[in-house]
């Protein structure tokens, strides 16, 4: 997909909240924390959460960072609630996208 066209979204019963989820963390890249702190103008592919790791020349830390807001989330759910943890699992959510992105560009 490319700039603004529309994702076509086929919605399946029972699975509600998982794309609500989804939906936020997508948000949260594009919109929201993400896009205010990380995006330079640039597309998701080209910000430093998918450069850094082609320049490392792995995925591993897209990995790592996951794994550490993942650990987080628990703290934060403690100390700040739940809508602080759920944030940082947004977080982790989008740093297993750009791992996936990561792994599209390797070639067979």
């Amino acid at each position: 997909m490319k700039g603004d066209e529309e994702m076509d979204i086929k919605t399946h019963d029972g699975y509600e909240k998982l794309l609500e989820h989804l939906l936020q963390a997508y948000n949260q890249a594009a919109v929201g924390k993400g896009k205010e702190r990380h995006a330079n103008n640039l597309p998701f592919e080209q910000q430093e959460i998918c450069q850094g790791n082609r320049e490392l020349g792995s995925m591993d830390g897209a990995i790592f960072q996951a794994r550490k807001k993942a650990k987080e989330s628990k703290i934060l759910l403690k100390l700040k609630g739940k809508e602080a943890a759920k944030a940082e699992l947004y977080g982790a959510i989008n740093y297993l996208c750009a791992a996936c992105v990561l792994i599209d560009e390797i070639e067979p």
